[in-house]
């Protein structure tokens, strides 16, 4: 397990996702499937500042860890912004040509699973992104 805290704003994102990378590739993954899995988690990353901080917080922080064990990827999120309600988060219409809104799609496409743990004494949303590997 790896894990690192960042802080909740936009200039945070590219540093999870290098943070991320560093990890797939220590683990020799697939540079395709890194890729990918960057993809997806970079999308759950910019929602969490985006919708759950707003845009910017730079007093909060999102805390993320990733777990290989036996070939199956999990990649957590923990904040302490808005609380989610899961049943309401969902990909847009993809006919509606438009920018933006197509981060839960991707996620949803890439990775095996999406969870939504309930609040806990330390973070208000844990958001755990599942792959499997072979």
């Amino acid at each position: 397990m790896n894990s690192k805290s960042f802080k909740a704003n936009p200039g945070a994102l590219k540093e999870i996702r290098n943070f991320l990378s560093a990890f797939l590739i220590e683990k020799n993954i697939e540079k395709s499937l890194i890729d990918k899995i960057i993809l997806a988690a970079g999308e759950a990353a910019m929602n969490i500042v985006q919708h759950s901080y707003n845009g910017k917080n730079d007093n909060e922080i999102i805390r993320t860890e990733i777990y290989l064990n036996n070939q199956e990827l999990e990649i957590h999120f923990f904040d302490n912004g808005k609380p989610v309600v899961p049943k309401n988060i969902k990909p847009r219409n993809l006919e509606e040509i438009k920018p933006g809104g197509l981060g839960t799609f991707f996620i949803g496409e890439i990775m095996d699973e999406v969870e939504w743990k309930s609040k806990s004494e330390d973070w208000t949303n844990h958001l755990i992104l599942k792959k499997k590997l072979k």
